[in-house]
């Protein structure tokens, strides 16, 4: 009996120290960022280099947008949001988790967060940032992070994008693994911070969900159970195509959407 427990409890520590290598697919090649100004700064956290880009806005800047991207590639490979955005006045500020990039070291879900807790603390109080609302935008994974520094910052941001939003990691995790282990997954792997319940905390800030019914990675469900703990003032955009395709396929209504959200704060 002592030793099935024994072997029990490996298996759940290793499964548990697996857990977040489960989520992150870190790429290091860097493409070259093309017809876009910016400017990259990188911040020293731990023994590791974390890597930004501020990418300028084209015209008037007219409130700065964090943007947490999704779990494969890097930033070089997640543009197409941030040039449709610097177009209508946004600056986009994105970054790189540890390992993605130019970034150092190894991602797990705390450090992630913990990283993007030192760079939000050290840019707001900077001139190109002060003057400015602050958009949270997470993308698929990013979606996670996004709302846990929403929720822990409440005051200094004005408004929330979930794009293919995940309600937790644990969620995720249940949808690939075989039926015997889900009992498993479920009682001892649990997420340390979650969209499905910092969104409860998030009260007045406005948020705009973006996902599709034909979403793969991530059902639409899950974002339905976002959305439904989230607090007005919040819009949901369905949309017809794959993953985090909006910015792809429906390119005038995905600025009008994020326009349209702006306005609820200037408002």
């Amino acid at each position: 009996m002592i030793l099935i427990f024994l072997v029990n409890l490996t298996a759940i520590y290793s499964c548990f120290a697996q857990f977040d290598e489960k989520f992150y697919f870190p790429s290091k090649e860097w493409h070259s960022i093309e017809n876009m100004e910016f400017t990259e700064m990188n911040f020293r956290i731990d023994k590791d280099t974390i890597n930004t880009v501020l990418f300028n806005s084209k015209t008037t800047t007219k409130a700065t947008i964090i943007y947490y991207h999704g779990t494969g590639g890097n930033i070089s490979v997640n543009t197409s949001a941030a040039k449709l955005l610097t177009n209508e006045g946004f600056q986009v500020f994105m970054i790189d988790f540890r390992g993605y990039g130019k970034s150092t070291g190894k991602p797990t879900h705390l450090n992630i967060a913990n990283d993007a807790q030192t760079i939000f603390d050290k840019i707001i109080v900077k001139d190109e940032f002060k003057n400015y609302p602050i958009i949270v935008y997470g993308a698929s994974i990013g979606t996670q992070i996004a709302t846990k520094i929403t929720r822990d910052n409440k005051d200094k941001i004005s408004a929330l994008i979930l794009d293919g939003t995940i309600s937790s990691f644990t969620d995720m995790a249940l949808l690939s693994v075989p039926k015997e282990q889900k009992e498993m997954i479920s009682t001892y792997v649990t997420s340390p911070y979650s969209a499905i319940e910092d969104i409860k905390h998030i009260e007045s800030i406005p948020k705009l969900f973006i996902h599709s019914k034909e979403d793969k990675p991530v059902p639409f469900s899950q974002a339905e159970a976002v959305y439904s703990n989230a607090h007005e003032p919040k819009v949901f955009w369905v949309y017809e195509g794959k993953h985090l395709e909006s910015v792809s396929k429906f390119q005038k209504e995905y600025v009008q959407k994020i326009n349209l959200l702006y306005g609820d704060i200037i408002n």
